[in-house]
């Protein structure tokens, strides 16, 4: 069972979650808006996290936690919009 300082503390993280992803996705429709190609803003983005990320973590931890990457695609992880096949 989850005290409730726990419960607090994990809607916080989640509403901080939620925060940051509003600002990525104001920018991502700035952006289109300037006539930016999706593409080009996918391949900033992913530099800019992973550039970030090495920096808090150093290579190696991020050379693991992006091993997975290739997995969590094909199962659909990343996937808005599913296509019947």
């Amino acid at each position: 069972m989850q005290s409730a300082g726990h419960t607090v503390q994990h809607s916080e993280e989640d509403a901080r979650k939620q925060a940051a992803l509003k600002y990525i996705l104001d920018a991502w429709e700035e952006a289109l808006h300037d006539g930016i190609e999706p593409e080009m803003l996918a391949n900033a983005a992913l530099f800019a996290a992973l550039a970030d990320l090495i920096s808090t973590y150093g290579e190696d931890a991020v050379a693991r936690m992006t091993g997975s990457l290739s997995r969590r695609i094909q199962h659909g992880e990343f996937t808005l919009k599913r296509t019947p096949q």
